[in-house]
């Protein structure tokens, strides 16, 4: 059985620093928003540092526009009901917008809390 020489586990790390860095880099340039949804960001930092606000920042955001979606297509439902509009295609649209961003944060809270359990269960 050969050993590891300190040589290479030296290499080793400096490889996956400039990985990291390269990936940091790639995120930074790419945190554009998508279709409406602000970009995330990294969260590129230990708990309670920077990134970490830069998460909740973009956590809650997004919560919010999700809650707008909600509320104008509440309001678009509302107004149809009354006879306000007669556009039922747009409130269609409205309802379908807010679900589809339901549906997205939901899958968003499941792998958060995926990721948590992942983390609690780890060995020490």
């Amino acid at each position: 059985m050969s050993g590891i020489s300190p040589t290479t586990l030296l290499q080793m790390r400096s490889a996956i620093l400039q990985q990291n860095s390269a990936l940091q880099q790639a995120a930074a340039n790419a945190a554009k928003p998508i279709n409406g949804i602000g970009g995330a960001g990294v969260a590129g930092g230990v708990a309670g540092g920077a990134g970490s606000a830069d998460f909740t920042s973009a956590m809650k955001s997004a919560l919010n526009q999700v809650n707008d979606l909600q509320a104008s297509a509440e309001q678009a439902t509302n107004s149809y009901e009354r006879g306000e509009t007669t556009d039922i295609a747009g409130v269609m649209l409205a309802r379908e917008k807010a679900s589809v961003g339901f549906q997205a944060t939901l899958q968003v809270r499941n792998k958060l809390l995926s990721a948590y359990k992942d983390i609690m269960s780890m060995p020490v």
